[in-house]
């Protein structure tokens, strides 16, 4: 019985990595990082493919853009009934966009191609935390890659939309309590990819004052590991309980969004936006694995998860100078997904506040340069993990630089 808790509790926590809020990465752009990730109700560059392709066919230029934003995460965790205090390890994620956007000149329709990484992380506890055996470390990516159309039907109307195509993998360690000769603890790798399709769709609307109105919609988008590899360093003695080599199938389902957006051109310099984001977090409800070998220790499993909906609220500014030059500032509210007893230390979920700024060049008459940067804090949150029954207090910030290169002509 104890062997086969402990295989549950290691297996189960594979899908778990990719729903934590804090996992949700989206910055695909620099422009709209800047103005607090709003962009729905707007027309700036070819991240509208990601943000709203209802607006692609109006941007004003063909281009070609490409942007990183290394994200740095820094955890504390603090156990219950302890002063101890252990710390996350500094390490660097490096979520990318890529933009393509073709089309006739002031035509009534464009196409595009983005790859973005809307889902993402990178974490390392270490091997001697009190958390080991829930987690050591995770290198999580999911990789979208969206060929659009977008159509202009009348002056003010426009709509646009983009197949998906998911490429996903995690690479997780943890430790086994099953201690060698030595006094080692086992370790345990569990290590895939997978594949995932979902659909992109965006509406834009340009009023005769100034104000834009853009409704966006992504789909869920069902990722599917085959052939993952399980993989265990424990004593011999109960190797037999973990066999190798060993495969599992997983189902992911990355959630819908919704987003709302406002866009306000004020003036001649001034720019306004409002984003308010819906994400269908309730498809989270289990769990399930499908070993390829089991032994009484380790069977197919079902774990149960209630996560629910959660909402993120969005607002920006941009002021662009006659010189070249443009500022940007905003900032955000987003909603905590994970319900009690389902905070996992991958990435620990909380209601969390963000602030950005972001500054933008144009070089030349078809190069521009944009700089952006967030910093992100996670509320503190008291949890007691249902799987591992790991307990604490975690204290969490996010700091993310970015930038971008576009040329277009």
């Amino acid at each position: 019985m104890m062997m086969r808790k402990i295989l549950l509790l290691l297996l189960a926590l594979l899908p778990a990595i990719t729903f934590a809020q804090g996992f949700q990465v989206n910055v695909a752009g620099q422009k709209q990082i800047g103005m607090g990730h709003t962009g729905t109700g707007l027309v700036q560059d070819g991240a509208s493919i990601f943000f709203n392709p209802g607006a692609v066919v109006l941007l004003p230029d063909n281009s070609v853009q490409a942007g990183v934003s290394p994200l740095v995460f820094k955890s504390a965790f603090n156990p219950s009934g302890s002063n101890d205090v252990y710390d996350s390890k500094s390490k660097v994620a490096t979520p990318f966009s890529g933009y393509a956007v073709f089309g006739p000149k002031a035509s009534w329709w464009k196409v595009g191609l983005g790859v973005y990484v809307p889902y993402g992380g990178l974490v390392d506890w270490s091997n001697n935390w009190v958390g080991k055996y829930a987690l050591e470390s995770l290198n999580l990516k999911a990789i979208y890659f969206q060929p659009t159309v977008s159509i202009r039907l009348n002056k003010n109307f426009s709509i646009g939309g983009g197949f998906v195509y998911n490429r996903g993998s995690v690479d997780l360690t943890r430790a086994i309590p099953l201690a060698n000769s030595s006094g080692a603890d086992g370790q345990a790798e569990l290590k895939g990819s997978g594949n995932g399709y979902g659909w992109n769709a965006g509406l834009f609307i340009k009023t005769d004052v100034g104000l834009n109105i853009g409704l966006n919609y992504r789909s869920k988008v069902n990722t599917t590991i085959n052939n993952g590899n399980a993989m265990f360093q424990v004593p011999a003695s109960v190797q037999a309980n973990f066999p190798q080599p060993n495969t599992f199938k997983a189902g992911i389902p990355l959630p819908s969004t919704t987003t709302l957006g406002l866009g306000y051109k004020y003036k001649e310099h001034w720019l306004f936006a409002v984003d308010v984001n819906f994400v269908k977090w309730d498809v989270y409800k289990a769990l399930a694995f499908d070993y390829a070998s089991n032994t009484a220790a380790l069977q197919d499993t079902y774990s149960p998860r209630n996560y629910k909906n959660a909402f993120s609220y969005r607002a920006g500014a941009q002021y662009s100078l006659p010189t070249n030059w443009a500022f940007r500032a905003g900032g955000g509210y987003i909603m905590k997904a994970a319900q009690d007893g389902y905070v996992t230390p991958e990435v620990p979920d909380a209601d969390r506040y963000y602030l950005t700024g972001g500054v933008g060049y144009k070089a030349t008459k078809n190069f521009d340069i944009d700089l952006s940067f967030e910093y992100e804090r996670l509320m503190s949150r008291t949890q007691t993990t249902i799987e591992t029954q790991l307990s604490g207090t975690y204290k969490s910030n996010v700091y993310i630089p970015g930038i971008s290169l576009t040329y277009h002509w």
